[in-house]
Order: C-alpha cells, then structure tokens, then sequence
C-alpha cells in the first residue's frame, strides 16, 4: 500500500509543479535496513503561500487533513493527513529553506513499479536524522552510512556546521562520531 500511495503522491506533485522528496523512514528502507514505519513524510520546496494547490493533491490523492489546514500550517508548517482505506498517516512539510531547496534539487528519483519517485539522497536524509537527533534517528544513521560507505561527509558537515550556528546542538560531532563508529 505504500508504494501505490507513493506513486499517486509523486504523479499528483508532479501534475501540480510542486517540488518534494520523501524523508523519513520510507527513504531510510532506500539507503538503510528494513524498519517498521507507519507513515510517508515528505518535504515540499513551497511556502505556505501554495497551500491551496497542496490541498488540491491531498483531495487528488484521496487523503484526509487531520487539522484545520488554514491555521495549523501557517502555525507549523506541516500538514499531517491519513489515507482512510489504509491508515497510512502523511505529513507534508512546507520549507524553504536554503538547505531544503539544495536537498530538494540533490533528490534521487527511484523506481517504484514504473514510476518516478524523488527521495531525499543519502546525505541529505542524514542530515534530517541528525537534526533530529532522537534514538531512532540515530540508529537510521548509523545503518544508512554503513549500507552507503562513499556518502559526501562534506557535504553533510558543511550543512550541519550552519545547522549548528543556529540550533543548540552539537549536530557536527554527533555526525562525526558516528561516521568514526561506522568506519571502524
């Protein structure tokens, strides 16, 4: 049911002009190990100013807001729905971010039964993970970097080092040790 769900969501973002990749854990079964997930996170390259045509591709793609869309994304910036027949949950994330748009450019199409659909690459979903830093977070690193051994650790570096300006984490040598750990 996942893949049939990713498909019609790339189709309709496609159809729509509105640039996206899949993060989370469905992209962690592309680069890492097989874990139990129960929803489709995806990163759209919009404002909020495109809600309206998201919502379109929600009613296309036949799921169902779980909030008042108007307020609770301009609040959050995330629009969670669930496809009823299934149960599958989807979060849409609006960014536009410099890094959002670079990762969203960077994305790596994958086959899913004939169809096109933009994952977030290796280093960018690695990124995402450490940003967010909870347990699970950190052992999907920790499997995608040994499943994919030449990542760009530059690149990813560079992006945390600005991430780090920012936020009070130590995102660069949280990465740094576990790519030390992975390597050993």
């Amino acid at each position: 049911m996942f893949d049939k769900l990713l498909r019609e969501l790339a189709g309709a973002f496609e159809g729509a002009r509105i640039p996206y990749m899949v993060i989370g854990g469905q992209a962690v079964l592309v680069y890492g190990e097989f874990r139990f997930t129960k929803d489709i996170v995806i990163t759209l390259g919009v404002d909020t100013d495109r809600l309206k045509d998201v919502l379109e591709v929600v009613e296309d793609v036949g799921l169902t807001p779980l909030v008042e869309p108007e307020v609770f994304v301009v609040e959050h910036l995330v629009l969670p729905c669930r496809e009823e027949e299934s149960g599958i949950g989807v979060d849409l994330i609006f960014s536009f971010s410099g890094f959002e748009r670079e990762a969203i450019r960077r994305a790596r199409e994958i086959d899913i039964e004939g169809v096109s659909v933009r994952f977030a690459s290796p280093e960018d979903l690695i990124i995402h993970k450490i940003v967010a830093g909870r347990p699970q977070d950190v052992s999907d690193v920790e499997n995608i970097l040994l499943k994919n051994p030449a990542v760009d650790a530059d690149h990813i570096l560079r992006w945390l080092e600005q991430m780090e300006a920012v936020v009070d984490m130590p995102l660069v040598d949280s990465f740094k040790q576990l790519y030390r750990e992975t390597r050993s």
